[in-house]
């Protein structure tokens, strides 16, 4: 289990320590959103987020409750927010800034993605 405090890690590598990339950094206003969903179900241990083929551009996150970690998923925690992150989304997720947006119209959460090469006209869905 790898536990991911900021924006970088250490890995232990062949005789010295190098720094890789975070899978996800999240935003104060994420963090908080983040914690106050995990506070309103008490079975919840994590939100999990995923990846599905759905939309027009292919792909769309998940979001759920977890209540165990799965052996190959990987966790991020940050500020006492805690996420776990699917094997299958792993690297198209790599480097990504989850941040949690509210207007007079919606409340959501968005993900600035690297990685993304397009999206469809509405936002829902992506491609890599």
């Amino acid at each position: 289990m790898s536990k991911i405090a900021g924006a970088a890690r250490v890995v232990k590598g062949v005789g010295k320590l190098r720094a890789t990339k975070a899978a996800l950094t999240l935003t104060p206003a994420a963090v908080n959103r983040v914690k106050k969903l995990l506070e309103s179900d008490k079975q919840a241990k994590a939100l999990k987020i995923g990846i599905q083929q759905k939309g027009c551009s292919g792909l769309t996150y998940t979001l759920n409750f977890a209540t165990e970690k799965q052996k190959f998923d990987e966790e991020v925690e940050q500020d006492g927010a805690k996420i776990w992150v699917d094997p299958k989304a792993q690297l198209s997720l790599l480097g990504s800034e989850m941040d949690f947006v509210e207007s007079k119209l919606s409340a959501e959460f968005v993900f600035r993605n690297p990685n993304i090469k397009g999206t469809c006209g509405c936002g829902e869905s992506f491609s890599l």
